[in-house]
């Protein structure tokens, strides 16, 4: 990808928009027909986390009262880790396209120039804020600010706590408010719930439409809870890594009662889209409604999660839609709702939902949903992929997300479902019906083929430009090249040639040799006892961008844990 003509597609896109809006003309645009838009995303709640499901151990009565009150989705899938979920819903595209490819190690970077539905609907007229986990970049161009955000309140990498952001707590959490380092108060979902509510009283008090986009970090690990939360559920004699998770759950559930209350109270409700799901299966191992398999899984309760859509007065109360869905459905979806024209030259994988949201048409076209993930930067074909259907599934080496060395047979492992009797996936019908397989294996093909093109795979560029970003902390285990475990360094855009200043953590206070190798050149400098930091000459360019500290006398190390060990601040001097 060139990233510069980043500006030229984010302005083309605007342009436009301001077309459409000409051609629309105001009474297809005016204030009264395009909703408030709540999105909130919970990682790692999984389909049986829920008391509307049937778990009688979990407490959720504000989403239990939700889902009374909501249209539920109830075949809707996610991709089976968080990353490549996000990247879909943002884009409605398949993710694959984006440039994200998985969760850490260079694999959830997506590509700048990518339109998101914030931008979509920032330029539209809506004030658009994010509260909680990004995952698709913590550096410029892939940040919230440079994808449509107005207002921003994060924490970076996969999760709080993990690299670069160590140490850091779910209490007390230190954030990114706006692109700058905030300490904030409070229990990490409240924070985000807390400043959610206060943007949306703002936007209200200006009478401007918003988008609020709350992707909570919660019940991701570490499990992080008070007592209070969780104490409760291992007297009832659950574990207690189950015990934490609900009680996490149960923090979020009293959330998301206190955001719909506050929509009640404002007079907001049924001027509001709020859309509830999760981003895949459960990481642990508990109550998955009967679904078999969880994160990373390519099978149900990997990626089958719960979806509420709730607008009064506009959705059906208590309705459930069992025909597939999927989060690839929820920008053309949301852009129909809100009436936000589609640049004609964006391609989506997605489809719009809205006529089943409103009662308007009671079946959609069938089609097949695609999903694969594995670890690694070049996806294989076949593995660990599944091709949902409103019937079948077939599933291809299921069980192989972490296996980067697979070695792939000439004849693909399948395995064939039937849905409509055996959701749980139970019995292997492949003999059975082994012209569906055939079908659906070609689909497979094409689709992978298809993925393949878009972009070849390639992870989307850091760009260190100092009019965008100075300095630009490269993180090595969340965005590093990896290649069979091993950081070589990070794909890098070099805007302005220049002196730059390179600091590098080192755990080693030994004196040795800072090595900086970019566009074929290896760098060298020597540090003293303690000295991190040292100043090289860089050219412009785009490539691979490798710096490591080589302690005297002692091997080159290649740091592969998820640590701030071996991640750099590179900040341009002059």
């Amino acid at each position: 990808m060139n990233t510069r003509y980043i500006p030229t597609v984010k302005w083309f896109a605007g342009f436009l928009f301001l077309l459409l809006f000409t051609f629309y003309g105001e009474k297809g645009l005016c204030a009264e027909n395009r909703p408030n838009v709540i999105i909130i995303l919970t990682d790692d709640q999984g389909y049986g986390d829920v008391g509307f499901h049937g778990n009688p151990k979990i407490k959720t009565p504000h989403l239990d009262r939700m889902a009374k009150q909501s249209t539920e989705l109830t075949r809707f899938y996610c991709s089976p880790v968080c990353a490549p979920t996000r990247a879909s819903l943002l884009t409605g595209r398949n993710y694959y396209r984006t440039g994200v490819i998985h969760t850490s190690r260079g694999g959830a970077k997506m590509h700048g120039e990518e339109i998101t539905i914030a931008e979509l609907l920032q330029q539209a007229g809506y004030q658009t804020g994010i509260f909680g986990k990004w995952h698709l970049g913590d550096n410029y161009p892939m940040r919230p600010q440079d994808q449509g955000f107005t207002e921003s309140l994060i924490h970076k990498s996969g999760g709080i706590g993990q690299s670069p952001d160590q140490p850091n707590s779910y209490l007390n959490p230190k954030l990114w408010k706006n692109g700058e380092v905030f300490q904030s108060t409070g229990y990490c979902t409240d924070v985000f719930f807390d400043a959610a509510l206060e943007f949306i009283d703002r936007q209200q008090q200006a009478v401007k439409p918003f988008f609020v986009y709350l992707p909570t970090n919660a019940p991701h690990t570490p499990l992080e809870i008070a007592e209070s939360y969780w104490k409760p559920y291992q007297q009832q004699g659950l574990d207690e890594t189950t015990a934490r998770v609900y009680g996490m759950i149960t923090n979020l559930d009293e959330n998301i009662g206190k955001l719909l209350t506050h929509l009640d109270r404002s007079d907001l409700s049924e001027k509001t889209v709020v859309l509830f799901l999760g981003d895949n299966g459960p990481q642990q191992k508990r109550d998955t409604g009967g679904l078999r398999g969880r994160k990373s899984w390519i099978y149900e309760g990997g990626i089958r999660v719960p979806c509420l859509a709730q607008w009064p007065g506009h959705f059906r109360e208590g309705e459930k839609i069992n025909q597939i869905a999927a989060h690839i459905d929820l920008l053309p979806t949301l852009l129909a709702l809100t009436n936000t024209p589609r640049p004609e030259r964006l391609k989506l994988d997605g489809v719009d939902l809205s006529p089943l949201l409103t009662g308007g048409k009671e079946k959609l076209p069938e089609r097949s949903l695609f999903f694969q993930v594995h670890r690694g930067l070049r996806p294989q074909r076949y593995q660990n992929f599944a091709v949902v259907t409103e019937r079948f599934k077939l599933t291809g080496y299921p069980g192989t997300f972490g296996n980067e060395n697979l070695m792939l047979q000439a004849e693909p492992v399948l395995e064939l479902y039937d849905l409509s009797v055996d959701p749980g996936e139970r019995k292997d019908v492949l003999s059975k019906h082994p012209e569906t397989a055939k079908t659906l294996l070609e689909q497979y093909e094409a689709w992978f083929s298809e993925m393949k093109t878009t972009r070849n795979f390639e992870p989307g560029l850091i760009v260190i430009d100092r009019e965008q970003e100075n300095p630009s902390v490269l993180c090595r285990y969340q965005d590093g090249s990896f290649q069979q475990g091993v950081s070589e360094g990070w794909m890098v855009k070099i805007v302005r040639p220049g002196l730059y200043r390179v600091k590098i953590n080192r755990e080693s206070g030994k004196p040795g040799k800072l090595t900086v190798n970019w566009q074929g050149k290896a760098l060298h400098e020597f540090l003293k006892n303690g000295e991190s930091a040292a100043e090289f000459e860089l050219t412009a360019g785009a490539g691979l961008l490798d710096i490591w500290f080589q302690a005297e006398g002692e091997d080159r190390v290649y740091p592969g844990d998820n640590s701030p060990r071996g991640d750099v601040v590179i900040t341009q001097v002059k």
